[in-house]
């Protein structure tokens, strides 16, 4: 019995447009709730949100019993923590503030086994090998999990066609916020050169042969990079999504 099928990083190889979420609440029960809202996948978010490697694992179970695919955002790239999501059962990993092809080689080697890799041999215990009652797991797992790495700064945009080049990273995510930071923008995604250079990466990151990623929070933005050729496309933000609602009917009843 091998490891289940990523049916996230399939639809990436064979090309297909993936709506997704953001999730960063980091609660179990508002992870179950987006789970049934239709996404193709959702961001577990452990970089920004207030995550640990429990509540990442709550959320994973919470999301096991539906169809959205659950991608994980560690906060640093380090083998340690990339070890860790992967045994709670994580298929697909996201790894912010990549910006060489050294970097994102050693994170390939940290989603594999040896002798490709550097992934810890201790998973019997773990949910990834579902208490080891997948008997396959060490041998087929390598195939099945994405690894998507965060280009946002200037030098990983300067690194970008390097990155591109490495085998076993599956898609590329641009953070639009920090690269305009970044770029002296402050957090103005909006501005025309920074959208100007998140098309040229979008471009480029297609033309290698990768999936491209990107989050829009409002409409224009996410129509822009959907346009741009984005092809997982997270189109919003559980807390955004809450407040946002939540202030609209404030304010409609409180006014009439």
């Amino acid at each position: 019995m091998p490891a289940p099928v990523n049916e996230f990083k399939k639809a990436l190889k064979d090309g297909k447009l993936q709506i997704g979420c953001w999730l960063a609440m980091a609660d179990a029960g508002a992870a179950e709730m987006m789970g049934t809202a239709g996404f193709d996948w959702v961001v577990i978010d452990g970089e920004h949100a207030p995550n640990d490697i429990r509540s990442i694992r709550d959320q994973l179970i919470a999301l096991a019993p539906g169809p959205t695919h659950p991608v994980v955002r560690v906060p640093v790239g380090e083998t340690w923590i990339i070890k860790q999501v992967l045994d709670a059962g994580a298929q697909t990993v996201l790894v912010p503030l990549v910006e060489s092809a050294a970097q994102a080689r050693a994170l390939v080697r940290a989603c594999r086994y040896p002798p490709e890799g550097t992934r810890g041999v201790g998973g019997a215990g773990a949910r990834a090998t579902r208490f080891s009652s997948i008997p396959d797991y060490f041998a087929t797992a390598g195939d099945q999990i994405a690894l998507l790495v965060q280009v946002e700064t200037r030098a990983g945009i300067a690194a970008l066609d390097e990155i591109l080049t490495v085998e076993g990273v599956d898609g590329v995510f641009i953070g639009p916020a920090d690269l305009a930071a970044d770029m002296g923008f402050g957090g103005a995604s909006e501005a025309p050169e920074v959208q100007a250079t998140i098309a040229d990466a979008i471009a480029r990151i297609g033309a290698a042969g990768k999936a491209s990623g990107i989050l829009g929070t409002n409409d224009t933005a996410t129509q822009g990079y959907r346009d741009m050729g984005a092809q997982f496309l997270a189109v919003g933000m559980d807390v955004l999504i809450l407040v946002r609602a939540a202030r609209d009917l404030a304010a409609r009843w409180k006014q009439g």
